[in-house]
């Protein structure tokens, strides 16, 4: 085993999907490969009437239906550690009662346990339970020896006056370095290694800015729609749901400064100083900067209003005021309904001077392009020029690069939640967004979100299995196209 601090796990939100179709294989992955702290408690803490036995056997059947391929060698072992408890997420006496659970796993086990609470419940209950939490004492705020923390999933507000309310919120029982904003994306292995691969290889770092790189493109797509989600997807929209984490946080990784040191609040004063860095954009330069759409079909989705106005598409021009990226644009786009699923940062370099292949075919000089592959087919590549064999002068793109499960075969990449479940446990938030780098985003695009509720007829509408509106064309300078992943 390893030598982790003993710890319970309180799953708020214990019956919903989240837990479902994430958590529990997570868990059970992190049990069955023998990196959970050897006194490993779940707690779950829900509404329904439910008991231990039951509880165990609705994890299993999870397991069955979203994990199938996972072995349950150890299932009875991973299910020993798992208990229930009833109770409303608005009632002082449901979270003394919990208080009182809590400290007979510290009485049964004969040592004190740490405490980490996941809060897969709707963002709108995040202060009331935040509240409860310190009322029963079980927030440890200050507190040495035992320790406390809380898991808050997105999205963390819905503009920046909300986040910051939230902010304060839980500011108020807990302090920062306890509060883990999960992003699933910063727990992909491929994110991570934006960070090593810019930093750990000297031949980039020098070609990383405005001087040689002339656009960068970040696509996050989907090839499903809302897939029976209308009434939470309406009431979000892509840029909320998509671009406000998972998109600015690859750009932050892509822009940022070298790191003075390896650690949480190092790497992340460098992701808050990119996200700062990004141009404001004017509500009289929205309708030039920003695109939105709508897939065609959407409004008929169920849940889905007939006169909806959420986007299902949104790209964005940004630019840096910094001495890195002064005059490169940053392209990001997320949609749904594309031809496919995927996520990619592309970096283009500027082209080479024309003098030595003036005579050839412009499309035939392409300029060279570094692809970070996020998912799925996780790898890099960079496209670069090489002679065609054969008599004629004649250049063509090839491909250098790697992929994941060739280099490590045998070594699967994990699931996003197990790392950043066991990096909480660990007290890592490297991996994790802090307070100011979510107001720092929120103030980026709340403007943008109002600009867009004033003008709602500026949405436009695209087809099903394409790359989106023929309007996001007019966002790139001359000679720029998007790419097609």
């Amino acid at each position: 085993m390893n030598d982790l601090d003993p710890c319970v796990f309180v799953l708020f939100g214990a019956t919903g999907d989240l837990t479902r179709r994430k958590l529990t294989p997570a868990l059970y992955a992190l049990h069955r490969e023998g990196l959970l702290p050897e006194d490993f408690v779940i707690l779950a803490y829900a509404r329904r009437d439910k008991d231990d036995l039951v509880f165990r056997a609705d994890l299993k059947a999870a397991m069955a239906e979203f994990a199938p391929k996972v072995p349950l060698d150890k299932w009875d072992s991973f299910a020993e550690r798992c208990f229930y408890q009833r109770g409303e997420f608005d009632s002082a006496e449901g979270f003394a009662a919990l208080r009182e659970r809590l400290d007979l796993f510290d009485t049964d086990r004969k040592q004190p346990h740490n405490w980490l609470f996941y809060m897969a419940i709707p963002p709108e209950q995040y202060e009331t339970v935040a509240g409860h939490l310190g009322g029963a004492g079980l927030a440890r705020k200050g507190a040495t020896g035992s320790w406390s923390r809380v898991i808050v999933e997105k999205p963390f507000g819905y503009d920046l006056e909300t986040s910051r309310h939230l902010n304060e919120a839980l500011l108020t029982h807990l302090t920062e370095d306890q509060i883990y904003r999960i992003d699933h994306y910063l727990g992909k292995e491929t994110v991570q290694n934006i960070l090593f691969f810019r930093f750990a290889n000297e031949i980039f770092e020098p070609l990383w800015n405005h001087k040689y790189v002339d656009h960068v493109q970040i696509t996050v797509s989907e090839k499903i729609g809302v897939e029976g989600r209308g009434n939470f997807f309406d009431a979000t929209g892509m840029t909320r749901d998509v671009l406000q984490n998972h998109a600015l946080q690859i750009l932050s990784l892509v822009a940022m400064e070298a790191p003075v040191r390896l650690d949480a609040n190092a790497i992340r004063d460098e992701k808050v100083k990119a996200i700062r860095a990004i141009r404001p954009i004017p509500r009289e330069e929205v309708s030039h900067l920003t695109v939105r759409g709508q897939y065609a079909g959407y409004r008929s989705e169920p849940g889905v209003p007939a006169d909806s106005d959420t986007e299902t598409y949104v790209a964005m021009k940004l630019h840096m005021d910094n001495w890195r990226w002064a005059g490169t644009p940053f392209y990001v786009r997320c949609a749904k309904a594309m031809p496919k699923r995927t996520t990619e940062v592309a970096v283009q370099f500027r082209a080479i001077p024309q003098v030595l292949f003036a005579k050839m075919k412009r499309d035939q000089v392409q300029p060279n392009v570094l692809v970070l592959r996020i998912q799925p087919d996780e790898g890099i590549f960079l496209q670069m020029g090489a002679k065609q064999p054969g008599p004629d002068m004649t250049l063509h793109p090839v491909n250098l690069g790697f992929l994941y499960r060739d280099e490590f075969p045998g070594r699967p990449i994990a699931d996003a939640y197990e790392r950043l479940i066991l990096d909480t446990i660990r007290g890592d938030a490297s991996l994790f967004a802090r307070g100011d780098e979510v107001e720092a985003a929120w103030k980026l695009l709340t403007p943008v979100l109002e600009t867009w509720k004033e003008r709602i007829h500026d949405i436009q509408p695209y087809f099903t299995g394409t790359w989106g509106p023929e309007k996001a064309d007019t966002l790139l300078d001359p000679g720029q196209t998007w790419r097609e992943p």
